[in-house]
């Protein structure tokens, strides 16, 4: 699955891994990095190494959190909105095809057994 979703984000620049981390940064106020690190199920570390690339593509701002100046917040840039706007219909149209190769087959019981293994 991962490599289908790699493969369709490739044209964007994006892979699964990081579209995922760029929705979780879509958001009204700026989330701080322990609560994308939770919604993403990855510690910080592993985090922090997964936004350098995308601070270098000047996708993503680390901010310093007013409220608690220990703490960072994650912005997404202008184009990291941008591509994000390109990269989600293309995850859509992926995500659809996707379903449709597996509704030929039992989706619901996959999907069941997916459930049961996270």
């Amino acid at each position: 699955m991962a490599r289908r979703f790699d493969d369709a984000l490739r044209p964007v620049g994006l892979t699964h891994g990081q579209f995922s981390l760029l929705m979780s940064l879509n958001r009204a106020e700026p989330p701080t990095m322990g609560s994308v690190a939770s919604l993403l199920a990855m510690d910080r570390t592993t985090l922090t190494a997964n936004l350098k690339p995308l601070e270098r593509r000047g996708l993503v701002k680390t901010t310093v959190d007013p409220a608690d100046r220990r703490g960072r917040l994650l912005t997404l840039t202008d184009a990291g909105l941008q591509l994000l706007q390109s990269a989600v219909p293309i995850w859509e149209r992926t995500n659809e095809e996707t379903e449709r190769l597996l509704m030929q087959n039992d989706v619901g019981g996959l999907r069941a057994g997916l459930r049961a293994l996270s």
